[in-house]
């Protein structure tokens, strides 16, 4: 082996190192460079799957826009761009691959031909969809994020990865409606647009293509607009019905529809300062471009929905008459010209009547529709409202019965405390008396002593008194003849008191 293929080989070898390097990196951290797709740097938070892949979609060298694949499904979960723009014209659909989803070691660029890729990709197809899988169905590679949105010349929107199978009503529809609202809501109420972030998704159903790629069950679109006190947030959603237009929603709602937990941008694109009059204006269009939808599916048309757009094409000229023209081929032209335009003038006042019979009768059946919808919304509400007060009072009845058990357990309870009580004193009285009776002696023996203490003391204090007595009288006497003789001697001193 020569250098020149060493030094080649080498260089592959660190080539495909670079790519694993870069996968890696952006499983780990983000999408790398197409994080500037994101509002705030941020991509969409939720739950990692491991059949999902993060791809920076890249062409010639150029970050172009961000999509998060799905493997399982083989259609990606969403992709995400920003400041979109008509499209330039002259590119070729066609349908390219990532290498990388099926050989990391690829040295290939991110987008390919599948020609090319076949060729020296081992596996592929094996993690995504390839043109085959689309031949001989009825679906087409639906681009979550057209072409006609995207200012890219380079063509990188036609990657397998940003597409999932969609019909050709379906899909036409799908692009007239989001080239309405770029062009007529999002855009003009968010400044020149650059501030603009959009992501668009699909959610899988349960059919698949050939057994493979998953079919959409609806699609659907999230914008947010940065612009410094004056951005907004709104969601979009259209399901997969050929008679479906597309509806808007919130926010929070849209990501509440969505098969598992994702908050699309951070802060929810500054919920807290966000302008709802620009939001009523959106809301506005939104409801010019159901009508649009509505109006077509009323008139029956088979046509496009390019007319949508204003764009109307031209009728040739009629042909003028030759130099050779008789007087009898001006003289029918003069007579026929009357009838021709009486005839159109008819035509259009019974296409007009027609067209606006179908639309009382639309509006009328819309009334009615909604009418029914209400009252059975109603009726429903109240049949649950009535069977969950029945659930409640058949709930309540087990524990009704425990307390009406419970209160007679106490009544009867309390019937016999008192019955006992009753018998305790019936059976009391016969019980102290014989008591009292056993204890009478006791109590007659026991009081002797103080019997005869009293006596004691009562004779003792007679005897006492007697005394007293005697010696107070004996005393008193005294007293008596102290006190006379006392008199006597002073009566005689003083009759006689010379003698003294």
């Amino acid at each position: 082996m020569g250098p020149e293929r060493c030094l080649a080989l080498g260089g592959l070898l660190a080539l495909a190192g670079l790519l694993e390097a870069r996968l890696v990196r952006q499983e780990e951290t983000g999408f790398g460079e197409c994080d500037r797709f994101f509002y705030a740097g941020t991509p969409p938070a939720g739950p990692a799957a491991a059949a999902h892949v993060r791809i920076c979609q890249r062409s010639e060298g150029a970050e172009r826009f961000a999509t998060l694949y799905s493997t399982q499904h083989r259609i990606p979960v969403y992709s995400a761009f920003r400041a979109a723009r008509p499209a330039p014209l002259g590119a070729e659909p066609r349908g390219l691959v990532e290498p990388q989803i099926d050989d990391p070691n690829s040295s290939l660029e991110e987008v390919t031909d599948e020609a090319e890729a076949v060729k020296s990709v081992n596996k592929l197809g094996s993690n995504q969809a390839l043109n085959a899988d689309f031949l001989g169905s009825d679906y087409r590679t639906g681009q979550l994020y057209p072409f006609s949105l995207s200012s890219d010349p380079h063509s990188a929107t036609f990657t397998l990865t940003n597409a999932a199978p969609m019909t050709p009503s379906f899909q036409e529809r799908w692009y007239v409606s989001l080239n309405s609202l770029m062009e007529r809501a999002l855009t003009p109420q968010c400044g020149s647009g650059d501030d603009l972030y959009i992501i668009t998704g699909a959610v899988p159903s349960d059919l698949k293509v050939k057994d493979r790629v998953s079919i959409p069950e609806f699609v659907w679109l999230a914008a947010c607009c940065a612009v410094p006190a004056g951005g907004w947030a709104m969601g979009f959603v259209k399901h997969t019905g050929d008679r479906e237009v597309i509806e808007d929603v919130m926010l929070r709602d849209l990501e509440k529809l969505l098969p598992f937990p994702l908050q699309l941008f951070q802060d929810n694109c500054g919920e807290t300062d966000q302008d709802t009059e620009k939001m009523k204006k959106i809301l506005e269009v939104v409801n010019q471009v159901q009508d649009e939808e509505r109006r077509l599916d009323s008139e029956g048309g088979s046509g496009t929905l390019s007319g949508v757009r204003g764009t109307r094409s031209a009728l040739p000229p009629p042909e003028t008459s030759g130099e050779g023209s008789s007087l009898l081929g001006r003289l029918l032209g003069f007579v026929a010209t009357p009838l021709i335009k009486l005839c159109q003038l008819i035509y259009y006042l019974a296409f007009g009547i027609l067209k606006y019979t179908v639309y009382v009768l639309w509006y009328v059946t819309k009334q009615v529709i909604n009418g029914l919808e209400s009252c059975l919304y109603r009726l429903g509400s109240a049949t649950i409202t009535y069977f969950l007060a029945i659930g409640e009072e058949l709930g309540s009845i087990p524990w009704k019965v425990l307390k009406v058990t419970v209160r007679i357990a106490r009544a009867v309870l309390r019937i016999l405390c008192c019955l006992l009580k009753v018998v305790c004193r019936v059976v009391g009285v016969p019980v102290r008396v014989l008591v009292d009776v056993a204890t009478f002696p006791v109590y007659t023996i026991g009081a002797v002593p103080i019997v005869c203490r009293d006596i004691a003391m009562g004779l003792g204090g007679i005897l006492s008194l007697l005394f007293d007595t005697a010696f107070g009288t004996m005393g008193g006497l005294f007293q008596v003849i102290f006190t006379v003789c006392k008199r006597v001697g002073y009566k005689i001193t003083f009759d006689n008191p010379g003698e003294l």
